[in-house]
């Protein structure tokens, strides 16, 4: 009996994982869109589709929970029918379907137009870049391509979303032109490799090209480049970011680990010498730019003297933003014939460890900012704070410069110059130098008397 009432026929997306996710999630809201269904992101509705994650651990677990509240609710007669989509369902479709059968359809990554029939749509192919964003309006993701020609031994993201497999670039620029008509001035590229882009489509790493016509969509002010990888880094990419002032100075580039054994190990195709050298090319060709890298520790076979060059390659390195993960074993992947010999408690130590490192190294960094002034962009308000972003800090992920909103008032998706005053290991406070920044409206109570 159902317990709840529920607006009939409403779809509820609810997304989890990584920003690959949210885009295919936008792009399942948009085809539902498109066929005059009625959708919602992560809000009430009677049939529910969840998009999993299934890279490590932590993150099925939280994708079998999902799953498991949502079957309970259809048990209570809180909702009708419940979808699952995404990377643990490619994964572990089988596995799925067995042990929690009453979900009412599995799909997997590349399973979008039996999706669409199960929720009684048509695919519709002509929806070029089209979708619903679910982000803050001032900027969202463009994936310019899915899955992954990498052989490393720790990933099963090839498992999941099959072979690399590029976006034409004027479908992209299609895309860019549509978003920035509905108020996007941020882009962030994001792929399981951007700099692998192009060389199915194009015969050559193309990443430059994409960015010289992206750069020319009205109305886009930053594009922010997301998860390149190391090995035959297209250094023209370097070129085009120094020219042009879209491209923000920013990379996130994975590096995993620093040892030539576990580089080995995890056939990453580079050693200690050629990632020191590039990161030394990227700062003498742009000096400003910040680069954000992600660790991973416990790997097996890490030993102490492993973990300690590490642990010292960060130091002298300086990253200006860095995560450190703890290593997972995955099934069917490469590294799983290996033992997995680091204990958990000593992984977690030595991830923190790393981070206290950071973020000592960021709160130095930070230090030096003061008294400078960054163009900035607001993201959303916070009790008594706007939250923004400088061009070096992605969402969620980065930095946050906060504004005291007591004070002045800023609107939401714009950009502003503002001046730090202070810094703390993550955070920036700063003050808006614009002379056009109105000062908060305060209503004054008008009482009458009766």
């Amino acid at each position: 009996m159902r317990t709840k009432t529920l607006k009939k026929n409403r779809i509820n997306v609810v997304t989890l994982g990584c920003s690959k996710n949210v885009y295919d999630s936008e792009v399942l809201m948009g085809q539902l869109k498109a066929n005059k269904k009625d959708v919602v992101h992560e809000e009430d509705g009677n049939i529910v589709v969840i998009n999993t994650c299934g890279f490590i651990d932590n993150a099925k677990e939280q994708s079998v929970n999902t799953i498991l509240e949502y079957v309970e609710k259809k048990q209570n007669g809180e909702v009708d029918k419940v979808f699952v989509t995404g990377c643990l369902s490619e994964r572990y479709k089988p596995d799925l379907q067995e042990e929690i059968p009453d979900v009412d359809q599995y799909f997997g990554t590349t399973e979008l137009p039996g999706l669409l029939k199960a929720l009684e749509a048509d695919y519709k192919h002509e929806l070029i870049g089209e979708r619903l964003t679910t982000t803050p309006k001032n900027y969202a993701y463009l994936k310019i391509a899915e899955g992954c020609d990498r052989p490393c031994s720790f990933c099963a993201i090839p498992l999941m979303r099959g072979k690399h497999r590029s976006t034409p670039i004027e479908n992209l620029v299609i895309e860019a032109k549509n978003l920035a008509a509905n108020g996007v001035k941020e882009l962030i590229l994001i792929a399981q490799d951007l700099t692998y882009y192009g060389l199915d489509l194009y015969k050559k790493r193309n990443l430059a090209e994409l960015l010289e016509n992206l750069v020319k969509v009205d109305g886009i002010e930053w594009i922010r480049l997301h998860y390149a990888f190391p090995t035959g880094f297209p250094m023209d990419v370097l070129d085009v970011m120094k020219r042009e002032p879209k491209v923000c100075n920013y990379l996130d580039i994975p590096l995993q680990h620093i040892s030539d054994d576990l580089l080995k190990s995890m056939r990453r195709g580079t050693t200690h010498a050629k990632t020191t050298n590039l990161l030394k090319d990227f700062r003498k060709f742009v000096p400003e730019m910040t680069i954000r890298t992600t660790l991973i520790v416990g790997y097996p076979g890490e030993t102490q003297e492993h973990f300690e060059e590490l642990r010292d390659w960060v130091k002298e390195m300086r990253f200006e933003r860095l995560g450190c993960f703890t290593y997972s074993h995955e099934e069917n992947t490469h590294a799983y014939n290996l033992e997995d010999d680091v204990p958990q408690e000593v992984k977690q130590a030595r991830a923190n460890e790393i981070m206290e490192i950071q973020s000592q190294i960021s709160w130095e960094l930070n230090q030096e900012k003061i008294g400078q002034t960054f163009k900035v962009v607001i993201d959303r308000k916070e009790g008594n704070y706007f939250i923004g972003r400088t061009e070096f800090d992605s969402p969620d992920v980065d930095n946050e410069v906060l504004i005291d909103a007591t004070e002045i008032y800023l609107k939401t998706g714009d950009f502003y110059d503002i001046k730090i005053t202070e810094a703390a290991d993550f955070d920036l406070y700063g003050t808006p130098v614009n002379a056009n920044v109105a000062k908060p409206v305060r209503k004054e109570l008008k009482i009458r008397s009766v």
